[in-house]
């Protein structure tokens, strides 16, 4: 089912501000850490992100997820991650997208985050595994995926209850509910 804003102007603007937006916060505002097998990387991309799923849809929330944070791997010098990365974190983006469209409550934002921190562990500790061939290895880069998903659960939440009033649903997001 192809989504019905890939054929509207205003919600390609919209995507492409949001890659945009998950590019810059993931490129610079990120802290390395010296920790994990693969150094490993905590950056704020994940705000924009699971702001605009929640607010524009699941659609949206993928491809501003996933093709914002891949590019930050393929310019950032993590290349080989940019498949891995397109995948979990466009499949995060569209969860919590999902979740949203049908749930408006904080609570149902909770959890949805909580959905995406559990697709990032995992869809990461099966990446690192695969890539290098190491399955102990990966559970150094378990709590650098917490906290980002962590810090960005603790910025977004109190500021979704906010955009919420402000900002209204768009008529390309799917209103079934």
């Amino acid at each position: 089912m192809e989504p019905r804003f890939l054929s509207q102007t205003k919600p390609l603007v919209y995507a492409a501000l949001g890659i945009a937006l998950v590019f810059s916060c993931t490129a610079f505002v990120n802290v390395r850490l010296p920790i994990a097998a693969n150094g490993g990387l905590i950056h704020l991309g994940n705000v924009p992100l699971f702001i605009i799923a929640i607010l524009y849809g699941r659609w949206l929330g993928a491809l501003a997820g996933g093709l914002g944070m891949a590019l930050f791997d393929v310019v950032g010098g993590w290349l080989l991650w940019a498949p891995f990365t397109l995948v979990i974190v466009g499949l995060m983006g569209y969860t919590v997208g999902a979740i949203g469209e049908k749930h408006q409550s904080f609570t149902a934002y909770a959890l949805a985050l909580a959905a995406a921190c559990l697709i990032k562990v995992a869809g990461y500790y099966g990446a690192e595994g695969i890539i290098y061939g190491n399955w102990i290895a990966p559970l150094t880069s378990i709590p650098g995926n917490l906290v980002q998903i962590g810090v960005a659960s603790a910025v977004v939440l109190p500021v979704l209850s906010k955009l919420r009033k402000h900002v209204p649903t768009p008529s390309w997001v799917d209103s079934r509910r």
